[in-house]
Protein backbone atom coordinates (compact mmCIF):
# COMPACT_ATOMS: atom_id res chain seq x y z
CA UNK A 1 0.00 0.00 0.00
CA UNK A 2 2.97 2.62 1.15
CA UNK A 3 4.43 1.71 -2.47
CA UNK A 4 1.33 2.58 -4.43
CA UNK A 5 0.58 5.93 -2.34
CA UNK A 6 4.64 7.09 -3.07
CA UNK A 7 3.97 6.10 -6.56
CA UNK A 8 1.20 8.17 -6.70
CA UNK A 9 3.17 11.23 -5.34
CA UNK A 10 5.27 10.75 -7.51
CA UNK A 11 3.61 10.73 -10.19
CA UNK A 12 1.70 13.89 -8.77
CA UNK A 13 4.99 15.42 -8.71
CA UNK A 14 5.94 14.62 -11.99
CA UNK A 15 2.82 16.23 -13.26
CA UNK A 16 2.79 18.95 -11.67
CA UNK A 17 6.37 19.92 -12.87
CA UNK A 18 5.16 19.27 -16.33
CA UNK A 19 2.50 21.64 -15.87
CA UNK A 20 4.98 24.41 -14.01
CA UNK A 21 7.28 23.39 -17.18
CA UNK A 22 4.74 23.82 -19.78
CA UNK A 23 3.17 27.59 -17.72
CA UNK A 24 6.68 28.71 -17.22
CA UNK A 25 7.21 27.78 -21.54
CA UNK A 26 4.26 28.98 -22.76
CA UNK A 27 4.80 32.20 -20.25
CA UNK A 28 8.27 32.78 -22.06
CA UNK A 29 6.91 32.14 -25.47
CA UNK A 30 4.12 34.91 -24.99
CA UNK A 31 7.12 37.25 -23.10
CA UNK A 32 8.91 36.77 -26.04
CA UNK A 33 6.73 36.23 -29.08
CA UNK A 34 7.56 39.01 -31.07
CA UNK A 35 11.08 38.23 -31.01
CA UNK A 36 10.41 34.47 -31.53
CA UNK A 37 8.41 35.78 -34.93
CA UNK A 38 11.08 37.50 -35.92
CA UNK A 39 13.77 34.86 -35.86
CA UNK A 40 11.31 32.73 -37.24
CA UNK A 41 10.97 35.21 -40.71
CA UNK A 42 14.37 34.89 -41.05
CA UNK A 43 15.31 33.61 -44.25
CA UNK A 44 18.08 33.27 -46.99
CA UNK A 45 17.24 33.68 -50.53
CA UNK A 46 20.05 34.57 -52.93
CA UNK A 47 23.36 32.18 -52.58
CA UNK A 48 25.24 35.42 -52.62
CA UNK A 49 24.35 36.13 -49.48
CA UNK A 50 20.84 37.94 -49.27
CA UNK A 51 19.07 37.23 -46.08
CA UNK A 52 15.46 38.61 -45.64
CA UNK A 53 13.54 39.02 -42.37
CA UNK A 54 10.14 40.67 -40.83
CA UNK A 55 10.80 42.53 -37.75
CA UNK A 56 7.81 41.52 -35.39
CA UNK A 57 6.54 44.28 -33.12
CA UNK A 58 8.53 47.51 -31.44
CA UNK A 59 12.42 47.69 -31.29
CA UNK A 60 11.97 50.38 -28.82
CA UNK A 61 13.51 53.24 -31.34
CA UNK A 62 10.98 56.06 -29.53
CA UNK A 63 12.94 54.60 -26.21
CA UNK A 64 16.45 55.29 -27.77
CA UNK A 65 16.10 58.80 -28.94
CA UNK A 66 15.02 59.39 -25.45
CA UNK A 67 18.78 59.46 -24.39
CA UNK A 68 20.27 58.50 -27.84
CA UNK A 69 23.98 57.26 -28.07
CA UNK A 70 27.54 59.16 -28.25
CA UNK A 71 29.24 56.19 -29.78
CA UNK A 72 28.69 52.59 -31.06
CA UNK A 73 29.75 51.74 -27.84
CA UNK A 74 26.57 52.87 -25.69
CA UNK A 75 24.47 52.10 -29.26
CA UNK A 76 25.58 48.64 -28.48
CA UNK A 77 24.45 48.65 -24.56
CA UNK A 78 20.85 50.04 -25.81
CA UNK A 79 20.70 47.22 -28.24
CA UNK A 80 22.09 44.71 -25.66
CA UNK A 81 19.52 45.47 -22.78
CA UNK A 82 16.76 46.32 -25.17
CA UNK A 83 16.55 43.92 -27.91
CA UNK A 84 19.41 41.34 -27.22
CA UNK A 85 18.39 40.70 -23.40
CA UNK A 86 21.90 40.50 -23.12
CA UNK A 87 23.44 38.88 -25.48
CA UNK A 88 26.67 40.50 -26.68
CA UNK A 89 26.84 42.03 -30.06
CA UNK A 90 29.33 44.45 -32.02
CA UNK A 91 28.76 47.76 -34.26
CA UNK A 92 31.38 48.08 -36.89
CA UNK A 93 31.55 49.99 -40.05
CA UNK A 94 34.86 49.69 -41.96
CA UNK A 95 35.89 51.98 -45.22
CA UNK A 96 32.82 51.06 -47.23
CA UNK A 97 32.79 53.06 -51.00
CA UNK A 98 29.56 53.93 -52.24
CA UNK A 99 27.83 55.38 -54.82
CA UNK A 100 23.85 56.51 -54.90
CA UNK A 101 21.66 59.23 -57.40
CA UNK A 102 18.28 60.27 -57.80
CA UNK A 103 16.46 60.49 -60.83
CA UNK A 104 13.08 59.77 -63.15
CA UNK A 105 11.85 57.67 -65.61
CA UNK A 106 9.83 58.46 -68.40
CA UNK A 107 7.16 57.22 -66.96
CA UNK A 108 7.28 60.14 -64.08
CA UNK A 109 8.17 58.02 -61.13
CA UNK A 110 10.81 58.51 -58.63
CA UNK A 111 13.95 56.21 -58.58
CA UNK A 112 16.93 56.19 -55.77
CA UNK A 113 20.06 53.97 -56.66
CA UNK A 114 22.83 52.66 -54.58
CA UNK A 115 25.44 50.67 -54.91
CA UNK A 116 27.28 49.18 -51.72
CA UNK A 117 31.21 48.11 -52.17
CA UNK A 118 32.96 46.40 -49.28
CA UNK A 119 34.52 43.43 -48.66
CA UNK A 120 32.40 40.45 -48.38
CA UNK A 121 29.02 41.33 -46.92
CA UNK A 122 26.68 39.22 -46.26
CA UNK A 123 23.15 41.29 -46.53
CA UNK A 124 19.85 41.35 -45.20
CA UNK A 125 16.58 43.86 -46.14
CA UNK A 126 14.99 43.85 -43.46
CA UNK A 127 11.42 45.34 -43.01
CA UNK A 128 10.29 47.35 -39.86
CA UNK A 129 6.68 48.69 -38.68
CA UNK A 130 7.53 50.64 -35.66
CA UNK A 131 4.30 51.44 -33.17
CA UNK A 132 4.76 55.21 -33.72
CA UNK A 133 6.84 55.60 -37.22
CA UNK A 134 6.57 54.75 -41.11
CA UNK A 135 6.95 51.09 -42.40
CA UNK A 136 10.13 50.81 -44.11
CA UNK A 137 12.42 48.19 -45.78
CA UNK A 138 16.20 48.78 -45.18
CA UNK A 139 19.18 47.24 -46.15
CA UNK A 140 22.03 45.79 -43.02
CA UNK A 141 25.55 44.75 -43.70
CA UNK A 142 25.38 41.46 -41.69
CA UNK A 143 29.44 41.71 -41.13
CA UNK A 144 29.14 45.02 -39.07
CA UNK A 145 27.03 42.56 -36.46
CA UNK A 146 29.94 39.96 -36.37
CA UNK A 147 28.77 37.73 -39.52
CA UNK A 148 31.14 36.33 -42.51
CA UNK A 149 32.18 33.86 -44.24
CA UNK A 150 33.09 31.61 -41.18
CA UNK A 151 29.96 32.58 -38.99
CA UNK A 152 26.03 33.20 -40.79
CA UNK A 153 23.16 33.10 -38.90
CA UNK A 154 22.29 29.83 -39.31
CA UNK A 155 21.35 28.87 -35.93
CA UNK A 156 19.14 30.24 -33.36
CA UNK A 157 21.36 31.70 -31.36
CA UNK A 158 22.94 33.00 -34.17
CA UNK A 159 19.67 34.23 -35.39
CA UNK A 160 19.07 36.03 -32.43
CA UNK A 161 21.70 38.66 -32.80
CA UNK A 162 19.97 40.00 -36.02
CA UNK A 163 17.07 41.10 -33.62
CA UNK A 164 20.02 44.27 -33.79
CA UNK A 165 19.39 45.14 -37.05
CA UNK A 166 16.63 47.64 -37.15
CA UNK A 167 19.77 49.75 -35.57
CA UNK A 168 22.20 49.06 -38.40
CA UNK A 169 20.48 50.33 -41.84
CA UNK A 170 22.58 51.95 -43.93
CA UNK A 171 20.16 52.72 -46.96
CA UNK A 172 15.99 51.89 -47.37
CA UNK A 173 13.38 53.49 -48.20
CA UNK A 174 9.50 53.81 -46.36
CA UNK A 175 5.68 53.56 -47.08
CA UNK A 176 5.85 57.65 -47.84
CA UNK A 177 8.02 56.95 -50.16
CA UNK A 178 11.37 58.11 -48.88
CA UNK A 179 14.91 56.90 -49.48
CA UNK A 180 17.67 57.42 -48.03
CA UNK A 181 21.88 55.93 -48.16
CA UNK A 182 24.89 57.14 -46.21
CA UNK A 183 28.34 57.10 -48.12
CA UNK A 184 31.59 57.10 -46.15
CA UNK A 185 33.75 60.03 -46.27
CA UNK A 186 37.52 59.20 -45.15
CA UNK A 187 37.59 62.29 -42.95
CA UNK A 188 38.14 63.19 -39.57
CA UNK A 189 34.80 61.84 -37.91
CA UNK A 190 32.60 64.23 -36.61
CA UNK A 191 31.26 64.71 -32.87
CA UNK A 192 29.19 67.51 -32.54
CA UNK A 193 28.09 68.97 -28.73
CA UNK A 194 25.70 71.16 -29.45
CA UNK A 195 23.31 70.25 -26.49
CA UNK A 196 20.99 68.21 -28.11
CA UNK A 197 20.39 64.24 -28.12
CA UNK A 198 23.09 62.13 -29.41
CA UNK A 199 22.95 60.07 -32.15
CA UNK A 200 25.20 57.60 -34.63
CA UNK A 201 25.58 57.26 -38.00
CA UNK A 202 23.30 54.23 -38.58
CA UNK A 203 20.71 55.55 -36.43
CA UNK A 204 20.25 58.31 -38.41
CA UNK A 205 19.54 56.51 -41.52
CA UNK A 206 17.11 55.05 -38.67
CA UNK A 207 15.73 58.34 -37.76
CA UNK A 208 15.04 58.98 -41.24
CA UNK A 209 13.18 56.16 -42.04
CA UNK A 210 11.14 55.61 -38.76
CA UNK A 211 9.78 59.79 -38.89
CA UNK A 212 10.66 61.08 -42.17
CA UNK A 213 7.98 61.73 -45.15
CA UNK A 214 9.41 64.32 -47.55
CA UNK A 215 13.53 65.73 -47.98
CA UNK A 216 12.36 68.69 -45.96
CA UNK A 217 11.55 66.79 -42.90
CA UNK A 218 14.47 64.48 -42.87
CA UNK A 219 16.71 67.37 -43.16
CA UNK A 220 14.86 69.12 -40.36
CA UNK A 221 14.71 65.85 -37.77
CA UNK A 222 18.37 65.61 -38.66
CA UNK A 223 19.60 69.23 -37.67
CA UNK A 224 17.69 68.29 -34.23
CA UNK A 225 20.53 66.17 -33.42
CA UNK A 226 24.13 65.99 -32.63
CA UNK A 227 25.78 63.93 -35.05
CA UNK A 228 28.52 61.15 -33.57
CA UNK A 229 29.88 59.43 -36.20
CA UNK A 230 30.67 55.81 -36.43
CA UNK A 231 33.77 53.91 -36.82
CA UNK A 232 36.29 56.53 -36.57
CA UNK A 233 35.06 57.83 -40.01
CA UNK A 234 33.11 60.66 -41.44
CA UNK A 235 29.69 60.32 -43.72
CA UNK A 236 27.50 61.65 -46.02
CA UNK A 237 23.51 60.88 -46.68
CA UNK A 238 21.60 61.70 -49.62
CA UNK A 239 18.08 61.62 -49.52
CA UNK A 240 15.32 61.70 -51.82
CA UNK A 241 11.21 61.29 -52.08
CA UNK A 242 8.51 61.11 -53.74
CA UNK A 243 7.83 64.13 -54.74
CA UNK A 244 11.44 64.23 -56.59
CA UNK A 245 13.42 66.36 -54.15
CA UNK A 246 16.57 65.07 -52.97
CA UNK A 247 19.15 66.71 -51.03
CA UNK A 248 22.90 65.80 -49.79
CA UNK A 249 23.48 66.15 -45.85
CA UNK A 250 27.50 66.74 -44.66
CA UNK A 251 28.85 67.33 -41.49
CA UNK A 252 32.60 69.44 -42.04
CA UNK A 253 34.51 70.44 -39.02
CA UNK A 254 31.48 68.89 -37.02
CA UNK A 255 28.88 72.04 -39.09
CA UNK A 256 25.34 70.72 -40.60
CA UNK A 257 25.19 71.40 -44.28
CA UNK A 258 22.65 70.86 -46.89
CA UNK A 259 23.11 71.10 -50.35
CA UNK A 260 19.40 70.67 -52.09
CA UNK A 261 19.63 69.33 -55.70
CA UNK A 262 19.25 72.47 -57.91
CA UNK A 263 17.77 69.82 -60.78
CA UNK A 264 15.81 66.97 -61.07
CA UNK A 265 18.40 64.86 -60.12
CA UNK A 266 21.71 64.49 -57.56
CA UNK A 267 24.50 61.88 -56.84
CA UNK A 268 26.82 61.03 -54.70
CA UNK A 269 29.85 58.99 -53.97
CA UNK A 270 32.76 59.39 -51.71
CA UNK A 271 34.19 62.73 -51.65
CA UNK A 272 32.27 65.80 -50.55
CA UNK A 273 30.41 68.17 -52.26
CA UNK A 274 30.16 71.39 -50.23
CA UNK A 275 32.33 74.25 -50.97
CA UNK A 276 33.44 74.25 -47.58
CA UNK A 277 35.60 71.48 -48.85
CA UNK A 278 34.60 70.36 -52.21
CA UNK A 279 36.34 67.09 -53.39
CA UNK A 280 37.73 65.76 -50.57
CA UNK A 281 37.93 62.24 -50.61
CA UNK A 282 37.56 59.70 -53.48
CA UNK A 283 35.34 57.70 -56.17
CA UNK A 284 35.21 60.78 -58.17
CA UNK A 285 35.78 58.73 -61.33
CA UNK A 286 32.08 57.11 -59.98
CA UNK A 287 30.39 60.77 -59.59
CA UNK A 288 31.96 61.82 -62.99
CA UNK A 289 30.00 58.69 -64.76
CA UNK A 290 26.74 59.36 -62.72
CA UNK A 291 26.66 63.11 -63.85
CA UNK A 292 27.49 62.47 -67.67
CA UNK A 293 24.65 60.06 -68.16
CA UNK A 294 21.90 62.00 -65.75
CA UNK A 295 23.34 65.25 -67.78
CA UNK A 296 22.89 63.30 -71.16
CA UNK A 297 19.32 62.30 -70.63
CA UNK A 298 17.93 65.51 -68.13
CA UNK A 299 17.59 62.87 -65.17
CA UNK A 300 15.03 61.10 -67.21
CA UNK A 301 16.16 57.60 -67.37
CA UNK A 302 13.71 55.27 -69.75
CA UNK A 303 12.86 53.14 -66.77
CA UNK A 304 13.95 50.97 -63.74
CA UNK A 305 16.37 48.65 -65.84
CA UNK A 306 18.00 51.66 -66.75
CA UNK A 307 18.73 53.05 -63.56
CA UNK A 308 20.56 49.44 -62.51
CA UNK A 309 21.98 50.07 -65.97
CA UNK A 310 23.50 53.00 -64.22
CA UNK A 311 24.65 51.26 -61.00
CA UNK A 312 26.33 48.33 -62.96
CA UNK A 313 28.09 51.13 -65.26
CA UNK A 314 29.77 52.33 -61.80
CA UNK A 315 30.20 49.07 -59.76
CA UNK A 316 33.38 47.66 -58.93
CA UNK A 317 34.92 44.30 -59.34
CA UNK A 318 37.24 42.90 -56.67
CA UNK A 319 40.00 45.34 -55.72
CA UNK A 320 42.28 46.65 -53.41
CA UNK A 321 40.96 49.42 -51.63
CA UNK A 322 43.35 52.44 -50.28
CA UNK A 323 43.42 50.82 -47.38
CA UNK A 324 44.29 47.74 -48.73
CA UNK A 325 41.29 45.92 -48.00
CA UNK A 326 39.51 43.66 -50.73
CA UNK A 327 36.57 45.02 -51.61
CA UNK A 328 33.69 44.65 -54.79
CA UNK A 329 29.89 46.32 -54.86
CA UNK A 330 28.21 43.80 -52.67
CA UNK A 331 24.61 44.95 -53.61
CA UNK A 332 22.58 47.47 -55.96
CA UNK A 333 19.36 48.66 -55.47
CA UNK A 334 16.68 50.71 -57.02
CA UNK A 335 14.49 51.91 -54.76
CA UNK A 336 11.25 53.49 -56.15
CA UNK A 337 9.78 56.24 -54.56
CA UNK A 338 6.74 56.82 -56.40
CA UNK A 339 5.49 52.73 -56.20
CA UNK A 340 7.46 52.05 -52.57
CA UNK A 341 8.92 49.00 -54.18
CA UNK A 342 12.64 47.93 -54.32
CA UNK A 343 15.13 45.89 -56.61
CA UNK A 344 17.96 43.96 -55.18
CA UNK A 345 21.09 42.36 -57.02
CA UNK A 346 23.47 41.11 -55.14
CA UNK A 347 27.22 40.54 -55.96
CA UNK A 348 27.27 42.01 -59.33
CA UNK A 349 24.52 39.51 -60.33
CA UNK A 350 23.31 42.36 -63.24
CA UNK A 351 22.34 39.21 -65.63
CA UNK A 352 19.87 37.48 -63.09
CA UNK A 353 16.56 38.65 -61.82
CA UNK A 354 16.39 41.67 -59.17
CA UNK A 355 15.61 40.31 -55.73
CA UNK A 356 11.94 42.44 -55.93
CA UNK A 357 10.47 43.64 -53.07
CA UNK A 358 6.85 46.09 -52.20
CA UNK A 359 6.05 48.11 -49.13
CA UNK A 360 2.12 47.62 -51.07
CA UNK A 361 2.29 44.17 -50.52
CA UNK A 362 0.71 44.42 -46.91
CA UNK A 363 -2.06 47.25 -47.80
Amino acid sequence: MKQKRWKKILAGIIAGLLILAVVVLGGAAFVFRHELKTVSSLKQVDDNVLYVMEYDGDYGFDEFLETGAKSDGELVEFVTKRLLKGLPVKFSIPDLGCSTFSAQTEDGDQIFGRNFDLTYSPALFIKTAPDHGYQSYSTVNLAFLGFGTDKLPDSFMRKVITLAAPYAPLDGINEKGLSIAVLRIADEPTHQDNGKIDITTTTAVRLVLDKAATVAEAVSLLEQYDMNASAGSNYHFQIADAQGNSAVVEYIDDEFIVLEADKNYQMATNFLLSDRKYNFGSGQDRYQILKDTLDECGGILKDEQAGMDLLEAVSSDWHKSESGRINATQWSIVYNNTNLTAKVVTGRQYDKPAHEFSLKAAD
